[in-house]
Parts: structure tokens; sequence; C-alpha cells
């Protein structure tokens, strides 16, 4: 059974996986499921109705979702270290800032960008309730200026001795986090110079396995912004 991968092009989330497949030189079929993840069908495969998700052999139920899980599990199958490091040191640094990465940054950049790019919020979310244009955009803006701080987190930690997250080479650390930053695009954040120079030390050094899927959610952010300037 050849893995199958099921996305959503202009998800940073749904990038991570699609890069990774890519830079680790696995084969797969990759299916666009836009519109398709709440029918019974998707949900028969996947009951959480998430993207990214794979279906391979050898998986309990067939199917995983999750992308640093999906990442992990891959790499750890087909014995690619050089992605998921097997030294515990280094991989201690790659499993820390992808969860990090997962439950700081991430929850702060979706709140930043998601009613920007139109993206459904997450239920409880202020973008969701019923409160003003004015509350909204205020909600927006505050996850907007915490991210700064979040970031700098990755410079004097993960990234302070190597130019890598674990290593001198990049792991799934470095695709998770990369493809995050890049919906930052949307926001009025001006990224830091040591910020710009790793996204493109990610991007240089995979190439067009990273360069591929980051093309999808650049040009969804690249139409959100023309819809933006239109209004």
């Amino acid at each position: 059974m050849t893995l199958k991968l099921n996305m959503l092009p202009p998800s940073v989330n749904n990038m991570s996986v699609r890069v990774f497949v890519r830079a680790a030189g696995l084969p797969f079929e990759e299916e666009n499921v836009w519109g398709q993840t709440g029918s019974d069908e998707y949900k028969a495969k996947v009951p959480s109705g998430l993207t990214p998700s794979i279906e391979a052999e050898g998986l309990p139920k067939g199917a995983m979702w999750e992308s640093c899980a999906v990442m992990m599990y891959l790499a750890s199958r087909e014995g690619l270290t050089n992605l998921y490091p097997a030294d515990l040191e280094r991989r201690s640094m790659v499993d820390s800032a992808n969860f990090y990465t997962l439950s700081i940054l991430y929850p702060l950049v979706a709140r930043a960008t998601y009613p920007r790019l139109s993206f459904s919020g997450y239920p409880g979310e202020v973008s969701t309730s019923d409160a003003s244009d004015e509350g909204k955009e205020s909600a927006r803006k505050a996850a907007e200026d915490a991210i700064p701080a979040i970031l700098e987190v990755y410079n004097q930690f993960f990234l302070a001795d190597s130019p890598f997250i674990g290593g001198d080479e990049p792991s799934i650390a470095d695709i998770r986090l990369a493809s995050t930053l890049e919906f930052l695009a949307i926001t009025d954040l001006e990224l830091p110079g040591w910020l710009q120079e790793y996204m493109e030390r990610v991007e240089s050094t995979l190439g067009d396995a990273y360069s591929e899927p980051a093309g999808d959610v650049r040009g969804y952010i690249a139409q959100a912004t023309g819809e933006a300037v239109a209004s």
C-alpha cells in the first residue's frame, strides 16, 4: 500500500507533512481533501475529521493524523535519523521544540492569522463569538503582539548553538516551525533578521521539497491579502 497523504494545500499544518515526505524521499500519493473532511466517507477513516492525515499499511487503525506525530512515526519507521535524531540528547531538542510550537506558538499564530485568512476559528475563541468587530480585532492584535517574545525563545535556546534545531541539518522540528512561520506573512509583524535568515536557511537546504508546498500556502496568503486590499 502506497503511503497516502490527505491534505489541504493552504494549511501550514498540512504543509509540514507535505515538506517532510518530499524531503524524506518517500513514495506517496497526495490527495486534496478540501471540502471532504466532514463527510461520512472521510470520517470513517479519520474520525477526527482532521488533516494532515496519512493512510498506511501497518498502522493499527489504518490511518493517523497530527502533523508532528505523523513525521515522528514515518521518520522512525524509515530510520530517517537525519530528520529525527536517534541520539536522545539531540532528539530532546527536536521533541521539545515541536511541542512548544504546537502548544504555545501555533495557538497564537492561529488567533493572529485565521481572521485574515478567512479560516474558521476554534470554538470558544473570540473570533467565533458574537463580539464586536473591534473586540475581535483587539483579540487578534493581542495574539499578534505576544508572538515576538515566543519566537525569541527559539533564538536563545533551540537555535543558539546550531543552524537548525537539534543539529547541523534540518529536522522535523525545523520543518514544523518554518511551515508555521509562513502564516506570519499576513500579520503586521516585522520579522527579526535572525528569523528571516533561519527561514531562508531551511528553504535553501531543503530546496523544492520545501518550496513546492510553501508555494500553495504563499499563493493562498497572496490571494487573501489581495481580497483584503480589494475590500
